[in-house]
């Protein structure tokens, strides 16, 4: 063919092919053709470099340790369980992150619960994203502007665990592969999370972890059926509405 065949050659990469367009004079249209095109492909290119950063990521991902110590009694004694803290989960992760070219950084709205979305974004532009709500922490003396940060530092955390998909040491599915599921390691946590919300005084909260296992018919969290796992949740949040009828 001569020099007037089509400006789109086979092999050709977006921008080469506007280069090669715009040398030959190309009209708008072809040209707004053309970059659409191209924008197609670097959204495409970056959208494959994030999964690929994300991959290596989980390949060889970081240790996350459990810094912050909660502990309760029943009548069955103390129980003290260690977690890992959201300064802990974020430096740690965003170490790792930032070797492969990603960042997390997190928005907040509150419309009548609080909603706080991580959002993981690679050097080439691509993002992705996951959101969790939740109502303000009201709970013991806090004020209005303690009780939202409380709840966004909680979901915070669990947002970008739920994004990287890893898990604290403490967050193992003990239950796998058994006849009869139990709730994992990451519900109990998010169960002894709703335990120290409540901020009750030692002989206060004993008696509470007394009812609530006479409640839910087990002597120990581990114990809780997957299947009952919301109703333990509605346990706490029964709770609080009654502590906040008594202010």
């Amino acid at each position: 063919m001569d020099g007037k065949q089509g400006i789109i050659d086979v092999g050709g990469s977006p921008s080469s092919l506007i280069e090669r367009a715009i040398d030959k004079g190309a009209d708008l249209d072809k040209l707004e053709k053309l970059l659409a095109l191209k924008e197609r492909f670097d959204a495409n290119e970056a959208r494959k470099s994030y999964h690929k950063a994300m991959a290596d990521f989980k390949d060889n991902p970081p240790e996350i340790g459990k810094d912050k110590k909660v502990s309760f009694s029943t009548s069955a004694g103390k129980t003290s369980y260690n977690h890992a803290s959201l300064a802990n989960v974020t430096k740690k992760i965003g170490a790792e992150l930032s070797k492969h070219g990603l960042s997390a950084s997190w928005t907040t709205k509150q419309n009548g619960l609080i909603l706080v979305t991580c959002r993981i974004t690679h050097v080439q532009g691509h993002s992705e994203e996951t959101t969790l709500s939740a109502a303000a922490d009201t709970s013991g003396s806090k004020n209005s502007i303690q009780a939202i940060g409380s709840t966004i530092t909680y979901l915070e955390r669990y947002t970008l665990l739920a994004l990287t998909g890893l898990a604290t040491e403490d967050m193992d599915d003990d239950g796998k592969g058994a006849a009869v599921e139990f709730i994992t390691k990451e519900q109990i946590n998010i169960i002894l999370d709703g335990v120290a919300s409540l901020e009750l005084k030692t002989e206060d909260n004993k008696k509470f972890m007394d009812k609530f296992f006479k409640f839910m018919k087990v002597e120990k969290l581990e114990e809780i059926h997957k299947t009952d796992y919301q109703k333990a949740m509605n346990v706490f949040a029964v709770e609080k509405k009654r502590k906040e009828g008594k202010k």
